[in-house]
């Protein structure tokens, strides 16, 4: 693939890694807190997961003007530690889960696309993870 560029974001959710994990990875979950902003929202989610197991979330606008699906094909999945996944453009996502004690850290490092800045890809991703840590911590 010519764009080699790994962009890293990264938080500290205040929730043991067993919540951490049920939280990311069941779809039940996923709708309410896989979107960039609060004009968005992930309206279905499916997600088998285990190596070779395929997920797919519909991210779409509230105001139904724009929607995409956001899926890929898991390569590594190791219980509260570490999830990778191809998307289905052929880029690659490593989301490691750091358990500190009542803590957990997520540290998710995905490919560039070549399409949008660099820093508006990073504050995306970001953004989606911020929501993953609020629902987490007041769910």
């Amino acid at each position: 693939m010519e764009n080699s560029t790994s962009i890293t974001v990264e938080t500290t959710v205040n929730a043991p890694v067993e919540k951490v994990w049920e939280f990311w990875n069941n779809p039940d979950h996923i709708t309410k807190w896989s979107f960039a902003s609060p004009d968005w929202h992930t309206p279905y989610s499916e997600n088998d997961l285990k190596v070779g197991g395929k997920f797919k979330s519909t991210m779409a606008a509230k105001d139904g003007s724009m929607s995409f699906d956001f899926g890929g094909t898991y390569t590594t999945v190791d219980q509260n530690k570490k999830i990778e996944y191809t998307m289905e453009d052929g880029r690659t996502v490593s989301i490691v889960f750091d358990a500190l004690s009542e803590q957990t850290r997520i540290t998710e490092t995905f490919d560039a696309e070549s399409t949008n800045p660099i820093e508006m890809q990073r504050v995306g991703w970001q953004a989606i993870l911020d929501n993953f840590k609020s629902y987490t911590e007041e769910s």
